[in-house]
């Protein structure tokens, strides 16, 4: 059963099997393995596009381990801003262990100290079990304030989604992931995803989103 926004979002043994030091499950599902080295890339730059359109540059790392979704999610938000930092440093910060950061709150002051501004990130949450039109207006509205600002939304999600392209994205367990652009005044958001370099950039609907984030919560200028 899900749960509020402070659920720990770390998978367990209940919500995935491992075998052979890999998560079994859907491709898009799967988490770095812990012995895996981090994958970096970067994204296209920042870029604000005609028809309401704007992306973000990410210097993109994959997770080095199956827990560390939260600090991961926060590094690549914070690359936007040509920022680098360890993953091990932002997981030292959140407090971050292998049963995974308990929830947003332990994200956004990492975001603010990291940023410099006490007040560059606020939490929001979404309680209930599906967003409501209010909820997910006001999510679109708070990614394309944060991107026109020039930073990454942070949030954390659960369950499963799908993308504009059809490709499937579980995570029954939970999981944190960055949003880094949009399209379409905000109707389509742009995700960097830190679970697995093969699927490291994707966009969903922000209807998608704000139902994804529910029970939970994200992490906004």
């Amino acid at each position: 059963m899900r749960t509020d926004l402070i659920r720990k979002t770390a998978l367990t043994a209940a919500g995935l099997a491992f075998t052979g030091g890999a998560i079994a499950g859907p491709v898009t599902a799967a988490y770095a393995a812990s012995d895996a080295k981090p994958t970096s890339q970067t994204q296209s730059q920042g870029d604000r596009k005609p028809s309401g359109e704007r992306q973000l540059g990410v210097r993109y790392e994959a997770q080095p381990n199956f827990y560390y979704c939260g600090p991961a999610a926060a590094r690549n938000a914070l690359s936007v801003q040509g920022k680098d930092i360890s993953v091990d440093a932002m997981a030292k910060e959140m407090g971050t262990t292998e049963a995974g950061t308990n929830s947003i709150n332990d994200i956004t002051p990492v975001l603010n100290k990291e940023t410099g501004k006490a007040d560059a990130y606020h939490s929001v949450e979404i309680s209930k079990p599906d967003a409501d039109a209010k909820q997910t207006d006001q999510l679109r509205a708070d990614v394309v304030k944060t991107v026109d600002n020039g930073r990454a939304v942070v949030a954390n999600i659960a369950g499963t989604t799908t993308d504009t392209d059809g490709g499937i994205h579980s995570f029954e367990g939970g999981h944190y992931i960055s949003v880094v652009g949009y399209r379409d005044n905000g109707a389509v958001v742009r995700i960097a995803d830190s679970a697995d370099p093969n699927t490291a950039s994707y966009e969903v609907t922000v209807e998608h989103l704000a139902d994804w984030i529910a029970t939970r919560g994200y992490a906004t200028s």
